[in-house]
């Protein structure tokens, strides 16, 4: 049998934001990357760490793309500041690429406009639980839409079922809002806690938000929202379902959990799911099996040959989707759920 044939890696779009700085303080003098890495928070010095601590090779290619992308966003900047986004925009678009012309600025928008209701983060939490619940679910919806997932997920869980379920509903298919929607709903706010507008267009809501929240909502609340949807939305629960949990997150399963799961996947399967598994799952995963069976999983690894992508995420959505039954039975434990009280094994 011939070997896999190596993959050629990620592309630059693909990689995390810590990625990339990780990928950018590995190719500079170690003494300049110590002098950042000492500017940063303790939370970013720790995330951007296990970034560099997990690459294993870079290619030449995917180096030079790092270094070009930061050096093209120092320029943007450099031009934001000076003569404002149009003129950063307009300089762009002549050097650069259509495609990466419009990323870059698309980054510095990010940091130059404020997000859209961000007062309302340096409001406590008790006033605006109490302001919000009695605005239109819609409105509701537009707010969370615009805060960050935890904050977003104590005002959810504080209202009551039936609006929880509206509102969700609502997040979910939200895709573009016009600035002048948010602008009129801001100033609505504005009256009575203040604060900064910002007008542009954003994306927002989507099922990735909800599934973002529901992470952090606990399996009461998951539940009962999930429920509530159910009936109307059976598609849009399975949407969030599979966003909520991934392969990868089969690293915050119990080892008991873990053998459950194995018990119901064919060998070919799960080799073929953990081909582009990290090192942590692959180790977690052969941890729990017999040194037999796992030899025998890394070889059929090993001489499997070259495989379609989609095959791959299916044999991994059908083991995910066995992990989340098993979790409903009760069978399985999932670590890092918000909500949740202590643990009894």
């Amino acid at each position: 049998m011939s070997r896999a044939r190596k993959a050629s890696g990620p592309k630059l779009e693909e990689l995390t934001g810590a990625r990339k700085a990780a990928i950018l303080l590995l190719v500079m003098d170690e003494n300049i990357a110590a002098n950042i890495m000492k500017t940063l928070s303790r939370e970013r010095v720790e995330e951007i760490s296990r970034e560099i601590a997990s690459l294993e090779s870079i290619t030449s290619e995917l180096r030079e793309a790092v270094v070009k992308e930061f050096y093209n966003l120092v320029l943007a900047r450099k031009y934001a500041d000076s003569g404002g986004l149009a003129y950063a925009r307009a300089l762009l678009s002549k050097t650069l690429p259509p495609d990466e012309a419009r990323r870059i600025i698309m980054t510095i928008e990010h940091q130059v406009h404020e997000q859209p209701f961000s007062f309302l983060q340096k409001t406590e939490k008790e006033n605006l639980v109490t302001f919000l619940q009695e605005e239109h679910p819609q409105t509701i919806a537009l707010v969370l839409s615009h805060l960050p997932p935890s904050m977003a997920t104590e005002i959810l869980i504080s209202l009551s079922t039936e609006r929880q379920v509206e509102v969700v509903t609502r997040i979910a298919h939200m895709d573009q809002t016009s600035p002048d929607m948010i602008k009129e709903v801001e100033r609505g706010l504005e009256k009575r806690l203040a604060g900064l507008v910002s007008e542009r267009f954003e994306r927002v809501g989507g099922v990735e938000h909800v599934a973002e929240i529901l992470n952090l909502a606990g399996r009461a609340a998951e539940r009962s929202i999930m429920e509530g949807l159910e009936t109307d939305e059976p598609e849009l629960v399975e949407d969030i379902r599979r966003l909520m949990f991934v392969f990868e997150d089969i690293l915050r399963v119990n080892d008991k959990g873990i053998q459950s799961v194995l018990k119901e996947v064919e060998n070919e399967e799960l080799a073929l799911a953990l081909r582009t598994a990290s090192n942590d799952l692959k180790e977690k995963i052969f941890g729990n099996m017999s040194e037999r069976a796992a030899s025998l999983i890394a070889e059929e690894m090993e001489y499997m040959g070259p495989v379609r992508i989609s095959d791959v995420e299916a044999a991994q959505q059908k083991i995910v989707d066995i992990v989340r039954r098993l979790e409903d039975a009760g069978e399985v434990i999932v670590s890092g759920k918000g909500g949740e009280g202590g643990l009894v094994v």
